[in-house]
């Protein structure tokens, strides 16, 4: 009721103007009002009901009535002008949403994933985009030597040039040979192949590592990307994995560090993207501090369930709307 009165006194202030002295800004008033009508859903209907309750109202003689019809044509003229373009741009939004919605369903299938069973080890990971396209990437590798290699990137970006750069990723490190297990070459030969096929504004990083559960070590080299943690149950403390080096494609050449943790019994190896740290509440981001006590919370449970609930409370605080894509990884030693 308020906004149609509102709508109403706008319409009648045209008509005033135009009554008043026949002037083009009036019609061309009318024609930006007809705009505002189709906006808030005003049918035609209820524009020329205004029009009609404007004349009463006001006592119009015969010749203002007659001059009045002037602005009720300018603006159903504009109303219809202006509801093609927007039926014409509904359609355009509908096949551009079908053809996301297609191409979301084909990154799924070809970024899948599945955890491989390793002997002594439990391993959780959850991946949601914040929109339909997943702009990060995450992977596991069993060799025969039962070698599990892990992989997490993050593009930052969104949208579709962060998905097809997280495919070219993917298919890039499956046409590695079988033989290369060290992530420091495995890192050095993604960076050749993304510093040549990526465009400069797009940034990756990555985080590659190899779990050996005959030496329980977690070996790992790391490309610019968010450092994860190591959880020590002996000591019941969380610390930071430390990893250094550039973001893929930045420089031609580049030699990656390895690094290496021992795991014991109960220990935990946690991977993630900056969608995880980077959670803003309506007090500002969460600190890694408040993250690790988040994860100590359900350190009793099995790793998927661990990450499951992580993803629950992270999304609660920030009221169930993911603002960057969200991957979380915990690799625990079970014997």
């Amino acid at each position: 009721m308020v906004l149609s009165e509102f709508l109403k006194g706008k319409y009648q202030e045209v008509i005033y103007s135009y009554l008043k002295d026949h002037n083009e800004q009036a019609l061309y008033q009318g024609q930006k009002l007809s705009r505002k009508f189709i906006e808030l859903h005003i049918s035609p209907e209820e524009i020329i009901s205004f029009h009609k309750l404007i004349i009463m109202e006001k006592g119009f003689t015969a010749q203002n009535v007659l001059d009045s019809f002037d602005i009720l044509l300018e603006v159903m003229m504009g109303y219809g002008l202006a509801y093609r373009e927007h039926q014409s741009l509904r359609i355009e939004q509908f096949a551009l949403k079908h053809e996301i919605e297609v191409a979301a369903k084909m990154q799924q299938t070809l970024m899948r994933t599945s955890i491989p069973h390793i002997d002594g080890m439990d391993i959780g990971a959850i991946s949601v985009p914040a929109r339909q396209m997943n702009g990060d990437y995450h992977h596991f590798m069993k060799d025969e030597k039962e070698r599990l290699g892990i992989a997490i990137a993050d593009v930052i970006g969104k949208g579709i040039p962060a998905a097809l750069s997280m495919s070219m990723i993917k298919y890039a490190i499956d046409s590695l040979p079988e033989n290369q297990h060290s992530p420091k070459v495995i890192l050095e030969n993604l960076n050749r192949v993304v510093e040549q096929n990526v465009d400069p504004s797009m940034f990756i990083t990555m985080c590659y590592g190899v779990y050996d559960p005959s030496l329980h070590t977690f070996t790992y080299a790391s490309a610019g990307h968010e450092p994860g943690f190591i959880y020590c149950s002996e000591e019941q403390k969380f610390h930071d994995l430390k990893a250094r080096g550039l973001l893929l494609g930045i420089e031609k050449k580049i030699n990656y560090v390895e690094y290496m943790e021992t795991l014991s019994a109960g220990d935990m190896i946690i991977l993630l993207s900056d969608g995880v740290t980077e959670c803003r509440t309506g007090e500002g981001f969460i600190e890694r501090d408040d993250l690790t006590k988040m994860i100590g919370q359900y350190i009793h449970l099995q790793a998927q369930e661990i990450v499951a609930s992580i993803y629950k409370d992270l999304e609660r605080l920030q009221d169930f709307e993911l603002r960057d894509d969200f991957t979380l990884i915990i690799l625990k030693r079970t014997g």
